[in-house]
């Protein structure tokens, strides 16, 4: 009786143990340290249910997966940054191109305006050029001239002409050996009054040619 009793006990303690090993099968696939689901198919199918044989949430493929995706991401994330910063350069030198085209243009359009003043000049000096050596001419022809007939002409002239040419046969005069000026005779054989407003001009106001 009493070793009926052990052996039903062995027998006991024996599905005891398989239990347990099947139990600790199961937890070490669930926690995925083991594959065993192909192992305990049958008893799946037993059940009518499949076992599942793919790897688990808990296998390395899933965590390799996520370090390759934050890889990426951050790729992502680099090249994101590039292209702003190239677009942000782009933007610069776009800026920088239009402020240099700008500088340009008021630099030709400085560059005109000094070439008409140039030029302006250059016409104002040929005419005083011109001016002068008509003066010059006229003071000449005067002087050779017998002083009651240099006189005439002069009366016709308008008074800026007869001041430009009396200064002008004074300036010759100091070029003379005798060093001796016309001007003052010619205002003295000059209407008294036409003579005294040539003079008072003459003071009054500077060298002008018209």
């Amino acid at each position: 009786m009493a070793r009926g009793s052990n052996i039903g006990k062995s027998i006991v303690l024996l599905f005891l143990i398989i239990i347990l090993c099947l139990g600790g099968l199961l937890w070490f696939d669930y926690l995925g340290i083991i594959h065993a689901k192909t192992v305990f198919a049958p008893v799946y199918r037993l059940f009518g249910r499949e076992a599942q044989t793919a790897p688990t949430a808990t296998s390395s493929r899933p965590l390799n997966s996520d370090i390759d995706q934050d890889r990426i991401d951050k790729q992502r994330e680099a090249l994101q940054l590039y292209k702003e910063e190239l677009e942000k350069r782009e933007t610069d030198l776009t800026a920088t191109g239009q402020q240099n085209e700008q500088l340009a243009a008021e630099l030709a359009e400085r560059e005109k305006i000094l070439e008409e003043r140039e030029k302006t000049f250059n016409n104002l000096q040929k005419r005083y050029d011109d001016v002068e050596v008509n003066i010059e001419q006229i003071a000449a022809n005067l002087y050779n001239m017998r002083p009651e007939a240099a006189v005439e002409i002069l009366v016709a002239m308008d008074d800026q002409l007869v001041i430009d040419v009396l200064r002008k046969e004074d300036e010759t005069a100091k070029t003379r050996s005798d060093g001796y000026s016309m001007s003052s005779y010619w205002l003295s054989l000059m209407p008294a009054e036409r003579a005294a407003t040539v003079q008072r001009k003459m003071v009054s106001k500077p060298r002008v040619l018209d």
